[in-house]
């Protein structure tokens, strides 16, 4: 926990293959303002792995599980859940189970689904997916080195693509390989329509994995949200884009209250 003790609390989560490090450029200039709960789930970081079991974190229940364990440890309320990627759905769910615990989401970068449907654009097909795993699967320390670079983009800034290969590499394989599963499996399109706070949606102007079809899908999914389309290229805006990705976040925690 960090920044002001009486700010509004923000609660930071990590997506796959990464953990809380991910936060630190965005983390200086939230501060100022927001108390910050930065943490990692288990099976990422430097979390007690004696903890993760594929049973739990087999689907996003056990990383929401995660998520309300510490507001439930900390006695946090009105928290407001800032979730990169996979992350939020993990916070649209926390916030479903314990509603008294949450005041508005920040979906950064989302998806509910990643494989395409019939009327919806998700950036794979099926057959994408099942490669993407049976390469992970195969050669993970191979496949992060691939794909870190392509999902942070910014070519032209090599070393952020190099900290995202670093922070895939450090993850244990076997939890990577069942992480990555409950991502890029699992369709979490109905549970768009339970969310009943503000929400604010970040996508970035080029992105990959969460095309920006899919920002207009859950924008319209989830009546009232507001998305803003970040100047910014890649997956991570956190980490290719901190202050504007900041700045959005505080707008609309401001704007919120």
């Amino acid at each position: 926990m960090t920044g002001r003790e009486d700010g509004p609390v923000l609660m930071l989560a990590h997506g796959f293959g990464c953990d809380q490090n991910l936060w630190r450029l965005a983390v200086p200039a939230l501060a100022e303002d927001f108390r910050l709960v930065l943490f990692d789930y288990v099976g990422s970081g430097r979390s007690d792995l004696s903890a993760w079991s594929e049973e739990r974190y087999g689907s996003l229940d056990g990383y929401a599980r995660d998520v309300l364990d510490i507001c439930a440890e900390l006695d946090l309320k009105d928290v407001v859940f800032v979730g990169h990627s996979v992350s939020a759905m993990v916070g649209v769910l926390a916030a479903a189970a314990a509603p008294e615990r949450f005041a508005s989401l920040v979906m950064v970068c989302p998806s509910p689904c990643y494989i395409d449907d019939e009327g919806y654009r998700g950036g794979f097909s099926a057959d994408d997916i099942d490669e993407l795993l049976e390469s992970l699967d195969s050669n993970y320390l191979g496949w992060s080195a691939t794909m870190a670079p392509v999902i942070m983009g910014n070519p032209d800034r090599p070393e952020l693509g190099e900290e995202l290969t670093s922070s895939f590499c450090a993850t244990d394989p076997d939890i990577a390989r069942v992480f990555a599963r409950t991502t890029f499996l699992t369709d979490s399109r109905d549970d768009l329509k339970t969310v009943q706070v503000p929400t604010l949606l970040l996508e970035c102007a080029q992105d990959v994995i969460a095309p920006r079809e899919v920002g207009t899908y859950v924008r319209a999914a989830i009546p009232g949200s507001r998305l803003v389309t970040l100047d910014a290229t890649g997956h991570c805006p956190q980490l290719s884009a901190p202050e504007a990705t900041a700045s959005a976040i505080a707008a609309f925690v401001r704007g919120a209250r």
